[in-house]
C-alpha cells in the first residue's frame, strides 16, 4: 500500500498536519464575561452605596473633623499629619479599599459555587478556571475603584491633597490595597464548604486590622508585640502608603510597602486558582 503523502502524478502532496490551535488569551476572555458582570452590577449596585460611599464619610465627620479638633486642639499634629484629619484620612481609605474588596470575594464567591452555581454554568463553556477567577477578580476592583475613586474626590473637595500628584498616589495605593485582600480572600472562599468562616475573617482578620493597623492612631502608640503585630498586616502596609501619598512624604519604606502588598496579591491569585480548580475540575 503506498503512503497517502507520497506525490501522486499531477497532484499536490497531502497536508496530514493538525492545525494548531490557538487559545484566546484571558483578556479575551475577560470581554466574553463583561455583559455577565454588567448586569450584576446593574442588579446590585444600589445596596452598597450606605456601606461603599457614605459609611466612610461619617467616620470622617464623627472622627476626623468633631474628635480630630478636641485632638487637634491639644497637639500640633498625629503622626506626621499637620491635623488629625489629614492623619485619619487616607487610613480611611485603605480600610475602606479592605472592606470593599473582602466584601465582594466573600459571599459573591460562596453563591457563584453554593446556592446560584453561577461557576458550574462558567465552566461549561470555553471559559477557563483561570478566566472565572480573573473575571471576578476583575469585577471586585472595579468595585473598589469605584469606592475608591467617589472617596478620593470627596477628600480634595475638602483638601487633604495638596496636589494631584498626591491624589493619584492615594487612589493607586488604596487599589493595590484592595488587590492584595481580594485575592487571598477568594481564594479562602473558592475553598470553603460554607459561609461560616466569612464571620472569623471579619472577626479576627477585618475589624482587628480596621481598628489597630494605624488608621486612626499611630501603631508606635500600641506595646511592641502588638505593634510589631500590626506592622505585619497587610492593612498597616497599604495605610502607611496612602498616606505618604496624601501627605507627599515619600521615602524608602514605600518599596517595601509595594513589594509586600504585590507578593501577597501574586501569592492569593496563585493560590485562587489553584483552590477553585480543584472545586470545578474533576
Amino acid at each position: 500500500m503506498s503512503d497517502p503523502t507520497e506525490r501522486v502524478a499531477g497532484r499536490a502532496p497531502l497536508d496530514t498536519a493538525t492545525p494548531e490551535v490557538v487559545e484566546p488569551g484571558v483578556a479575551a476572555m475577560l470581554g466574553r464575561q463583561l455583559d455577565y458582570w454588567w448586569t450584576v452590577f446593574r442588579r446590585t449596585w444600589k445596596g452598597s452605596v450606605v456601606s461603599y460611599f457614605l459609611q466612610p464619610w461619617l467616620y470622617i465627620a464623627a472622627m476626623g473633623l468633631l474628635l480630630g479638633g478636641y485632638i487637634d486642639d491639644a497637639s500640633s499634629g498625629v503622626g506626621g499629619a499637620p491635623t488629625y484629619l489629614d492623619f485619619i484620612a487616607p487610613g480611611l481609605l485603605a480600610a475602606t479599599a479592605m472592606q470593599v474588596a473582602t466584601g465582594e470575594v466573600m459571599w459573591p464567591v460562596m453563591g457563584a459555587l453554593k446556592w446560584d452555581k453561577t461557576y458550574y454554568g462558567m465552566i461549561a463553556t470555553p471559559l477557563r478556571v483561570v478566566d472565572i477567577v480573573a473575571g471576578h477578580l476583575a469585577f471586585a476592583m472595579f468595585r473598589v475603584a469605584s469606592a475608591a475613586v467617589v472617596f478620593v474626590l470627596a477628600l480634595a473637595v475638602i483638601g487633604i491633597f495638596s496636589s494631584p500628584l498626591g491624589l493619584l498616589a492615594s487612589l493607586g495605593s488604596a487599589l493595590l490595597v484592595g488587590l492584595a485582600f481580594a485575592t487571598p480572600v477568594y481564594a479562602f472562599s473558592a475553598g470553603a464548604r460554607s459561609e461560616q468562616g466569612f464571620a472569623l475573617i471579619y472577626r479576627l482578620g477585618v475589624m482587628p486590622m480596621f481598628l489597630f493597623s494605624g488608621a486612626f492612631f499611630p501603631v508606635s502608640n500600641l506595646s511592641e508585640p502588638l505593634e510589631w503585630m500590626a506592622r505585619l498586616t497587610p492593612l498597616w502596609h497599604g495605610v502607611e502608603l496612602c498616606r505618604m501619598g496624601s501627605l507627599e512624604t515619600w521615602d524608602s519604606t514605600a518599596v517595601v510597602h509595594v513589594t509586600y502588598l504585590l507578593v501577597l496579591a501574586a501569592l492569593g491569585c496563585w493560590f485562587a486558582v489553584r483552590r477553585l480548580r480543584s472545586r470545578l475540575v474533576v
